[in-house]
């Protein structure tokens, strides 16, 4: 068998596999519609906003390839000094024996660290900036933001740092851009001449004036093209840490890297005659919420994050204005009891308490921090809105495994809104579904209350407001309020949720009656989650309510763990080196066939001279063919 046939016979093998890996890899969202942005119904047009989510890429780099190395040839740690102090011959070669014994595992070692890991490393790159590629060029989103942990640590050195952010930009995120300094701050970014033309006391009081402005930019939605060539990097702990070890330091090495960790602005929509207060607004919110509890080791840093947030209440609409919404975009998760999703609620803090070292969620007061102060919610049916708040979503990462909840308050002398005869039987709640699924933001009312909050205060009760008409619960049965524990609590389930929501003292309450807020924890797009990402979209529907209402919609998909991505490739390569050798290997076979095809002339048999070969050569007008039996015929 000739060998460019086996070359071809494994190529003709591997040819639709080849296909059917590369063709998904590379059209994937073509073929899964969960990986599109969500549109208007009946409408031909995509949303006017949508942001493509990405979360936790978590860039490794020299750290993780030390971590590796550090594993070679371990079997002769201290041999030596063993061998000097073994007291007989017997030990001191059984030391040898053994040391010698493990070579063959630390070569595997060395391996792991010398070579596989720097692949690893390589692959995991190409891995997420395919995924950014594709999606950005099938999907075309108006945004790009990444949730958090941008990198894999944020203990690394500042030159490690610039490398793995090299690598961020150039190789992950390529074709995109930090978001100018003028829309985060509201200032045109200064040269680095003209900063060392400052003086320091000059430059500290410029700083400290930009962090005060806060950005607060209006812009028409879509007027301004660039944003879908920009990255909106929010902050994460593996980026400049939690509560307990974040400094100036790592946050400003964050900031001139990848942008500012606190920043907001306005989407105005276009083809309005109505001014920028009054035309239907969408408000991008980008919040710390890394250092929100306590303890933390910088206070300041801590109060600017409190200060951003009282910022938002203060420059907000009213509550009353249905025709604004707020997309807060962070990275920790709300808090939310045990078995809700994958993380649980978990606090770790360093030695003495003097910070918090690790948490997988907020704290239920910074959550309600949140909730009641940047979307205006409240337990307070009396609040300005009647506690409903102002439309939006929260999206976020942390949790790699992802969860997608709503999150509600009862309202104490409120109907539950339950049917009665729901209230009177056990119900029994479906399960937990996918948030694949795109599913219409709810439609209540959500407008805002109006006040500040700092860290560690109790936020103000509602019915502090000696406008507020005191709440009389004697007139309300034992169905329409819950328990003494649960009143002014937050709870959460997942989305989307049941009609009604039962809770352990055997009260009902109906999630369509009150206040509540969509919060979308995206799965990890790092392979060992799937490489997933999120799509958002916010589109104004003028038929709601008096004057249109913002409605948002989440659609979530992946592209499938990072050895799909590795074996399409691996086959495409392998499929592609035997075509090309079975082309060569046949060419060269051709070749020396033809060699041996012209290489047996007339008289010839097997290429063999015999004798007579010359017969009727040189001899003009007659011609030689050969007979059966070796004789000659002349032909005059």
């Amino acid at each position: 068998m000739q060998l460019s046939r086996l070359f071809f016979l494994l190529a003709l093998v591997l040819a639709p596999v080849a296909l059917v890996g590369t063709t998904w890899l590379y059209l994937y969202p073509l073929f899964d519609a969960a990986c599109a942005f969500p549109s208007p119904p009946g409408s031909t047009s995509p949303a006017p906003f949508r942001l493509l989510a990405l979360g936790d890429p978590q860039l490794e780099g020299n750290t993780a390839l030390r971590k590796a190395r550090a594993k070679v040839f371990r079997s002769f740690d201290n041999i030596v000094d063993n061998v000097r102090d073994a007291e007989t011959m017997l030990e001191k070669w059984e030391l040898v024996r053994d040391a010698v014994k493990g070579i063959p595992k630390d070569i595997l070692m060395a391996l792991e660290g010398f070579v596989r890991k720097p692949i690893d490393i390589w692959g995991n790159d190409w891995y997420l900036a395919h995924i950014v590629r594709t999606l950005r060029w099938w999907t075309e989103p108006s945004h790009v933001a990444v949730l958090g942990d941008l990198l894999g640590s944020q203990w690394i050195n500042n030159e490690e740092f610039e490398r793995r952010s090299r690598r961020y930009w150039d190789v992950v995120f390529r074709g995109l851009e930090r978001v100018p300094e003028r829309i985060m701050t509201g200032y045109e970014e200064q040269g680095q001449d003209e900063k060392e033309d400052l003086g320091e006391k000059q430059e500290d009081e410029d700083r400290h004036e930009r962090e005060k402005r806060w950005g607060g930019t209006v812009e028409v939605l879509g007027q301004d093209a660039s944003w879908a060539h920009r990255a909106i990097n929010i902050a994460g702990n593996h980026d400049i840490g939690y509560a307990g070890d974040i400094d100036v330091n790592r946050i400003e090495r964050f900031e001139r890297t990848y942008g500012k960790v606190n920043w907001d602005i306005i989407f105005t929509l276009p083809n309005t005659t109505l001014p920028d207060t009054d035309a239907p607004a969408l408000r991008l919110v980008i919040l710390n919420t890394m250092n929100l509890d306590t303890p933390a080791f910088d206070t300041d840093l801590q109060r600017e994050t409190y200060d951003f947030m009282n910022h938002v209440v203060t420059t907000s609409r009213s509550v009353n204005d249905k025709t604004h919404a707020t997309v807060l975009l962070t990275h920790i998760p709300l808090h939310k009891k045990p078995g809700v999703c994958v993380d649980s609620p978990f606090f770790d803090f360093f030695n003495g308490g003097s910070g918090v070292k690790e948490q997988n969620m907020l704290s239920e007061h910074a959550s309600k921090s949140v909730l009641e102060s940047v979307f205006g919610l409240s337990s307070n049916h009396y609040a300005e809105g009647q506690g409903f708040g102002r439309r939006g979503i929260i999206v976020n990462g942390h949790d790699h495994a992802g969860c997608d909840v709503l999150h509600y308050t009862t309202q104490p002398g409120v109907d539950s809104g339950c049917p009665e005869e729901i209230k009177m039987h056990k119900h029994h709640l479906p399960s937990a579904v996918s948030n694949n699924n795109t599913v219409q933001f709810p439609e209540e009312p959500v407008l805002q209350d109006g006040f500040t909050v700092a860290p560690n205060d109790t936020l103000p009760d509602a019915d502090s407001s000696p406008d507020i008409p005191p709440q009389d619960y004697s007139s309300s049965s034992p169905d329409d309020k819950s328990s003494e524990d649960e009143q002014f609590t937050w709870h959460a389930h997942r989305f989307p949720p049941p009609p009604h929501a039962h809770h352990q003292d055997g009260t009902c309450t109906s999630l369509a009656s009150v206040p509540s807020l969509r919060e979308v924890t995206l799965r990890s797009m790092m392979g060992e989650f799937s490489g997933y990402a999120g799509f958002l979209s916010a589109w104004f529907d003028t038929a709601r309510g008096a004057k249109g209402e913002w409605v948002i919609e989440v659609n979530t998909c992946g592209v499938g763990v990072q050895h799909w991505w590795w074996a399409a490739h691996i086959i495409d390569v392998i499929l592609a080196v035997a075509v090309a050798l079975g082309c060569v290997l046949a060419a060269g076979e051709k070749k020396k066939e033809a060699k041996k095809v012209g290489g047996v002339g007339a008289g010839s048999i097997d290429g063999k001279k015999k004798s007579g070969d010359n017969v009727g050569q040189d001899i003009p007008g007659t011609a030689v063919v050969c007979g059966g039996d070796g004789g000659h015929v002349e032909i005059p």
